[in-house]
């Protein structure tokens, strides 16, 4: 093992015995796709708990806890930028940039360059956490590249820990504006239900059988009924890939001009055809959280962006 590998335990229940070695895997960290981890497996970097490397991704998978060893992300692409940046708070221990759609989060395969931390490395200048890893420095959540608002980074280790800690515990404050297809009934409620890799397509989360994805919980509201669409509020009481848009697809109500989620039904796709609105319409609204080292409360607000505000105009009854 490398020294600087990122190593990850990984328990695989009685429901996973019998499926394929990097299936198995696939379903337990829905953040690795299953071709990565396919490499990782024939690699020699996944390990049962003698020490006994496990090799051929075609396997049967077994019962028990497996090690599974991450080499950490080359550092090559991640250049400081100097990127427009919209910043909400900011101090010496953290940042809250207020993220146009559009703008990637982290450099991956296809986004090497002008993401949100490309930008962050120029503004901060050498002041991120290394927490994340090289690829992904000062980084405590994510949201997706078409969605917009507040998003959260830290600016050294103890701060980003501190963050952590309040994401995992489901203490952070994330609340989201979205446009919703339809009218959803009731106008007010709560969805729990678990998110998983879809096994029909591993770019696509769906909703999965209890135990074999992440707990999964959204409460939404309905904020005004609009024509054919509904803007609502959705408190994230957990924060899975995917989630809002997810969930909402999965009660009938996909987010208006989602691409992979859901299709608007006319008159509505000629409303989005003619503003050439091709996104989801999902915002992050409002971020509150305890600061990790003063222990203030920080509670901030992002106002609709444009597009958005437009769109919901347009469709007012």
């Amino acid at each position: 093992m490398q020294g600087d590998d990122e190593v990850l335990t990984v328990a695989l229940g009685d429901s996973a015995a019998g499926l394929r070695l990097d299936r198995a895997l696939a379903e337990a960290l829905p953040d690795l796709s299953r071709e990565r981890l396919k490499s990782l497996i024939k690699g020699g970097r996944v390990s049962d708990a003698r020490g006994t490397t496990l090799w051929d991704p075609s396997a049967k998978a077994p019962a028990a806890t497996l090690e599974l060893r991450l080499p950490k992300p080359a550092p090559a692409h991640n250049v400081a930028q100097d990127l427009d940046l919209v910043i909400a708070y900011e101090d010496e221990h953290l940042i809250v940039v207020d993220k146009p759609y559009g703008l990637v989060v982290h450099p991956a395969a296809g986004n090497l360059d002008g993401t949100l931390v490309n930008a962050l490395l120029h503004h901060c200048a050498g002041q991120l956490s290394g927490v994340g890893g090289v690829a992904r420095p000062g980084i405590v959540h994510r949201i997706d590249k078409d969605t917009s608002g507040l998003i959260v980074a830290a600016k050294h280790d103890k701060a980003h820990e501190g963050l952590a800690k309040q994401f995992a515990a489901h203490s952070i404050d994330r609340r989201y504006l979205a446009l919703a297809t339809g009218r959803p009934i009731p106008a007010n409620g709560t969805i729990n239900a678990a998110l998983g890799r879809s096994a029909t397509n591993r770019k696509k989360m769906a909703v999965v059988a209890t135990g074999r994805g992440k707990h999964a919980v959204t409460h939404y509201r309905t904020v005004e009924p609009l024509q054919g669409a509904t803007l609502i509020e959705c408190r994230l009481e957990t924060g899975r890939t995917h989630q809002v848009r997810v969930h909402m697809a999965h009660i009938g109500h996909p987010l208006v001009g989602d691409p992979v989620y859901g299709r608007a039904k006319k008159p509505l796709s000629d409303v989005l055809k003619g503003r050439n609105f091709v996104r989801q319409a999902l915002h992050a609204a409002h971020l509150g959280f305890i600061h990790p080292v003063t222990g203030n409360v920080i509670a901030l607000d992002s106002e609709l962006p444009t597009d958005m505000r437009e769109l919901i105009d347009k469709l007012r009854v």
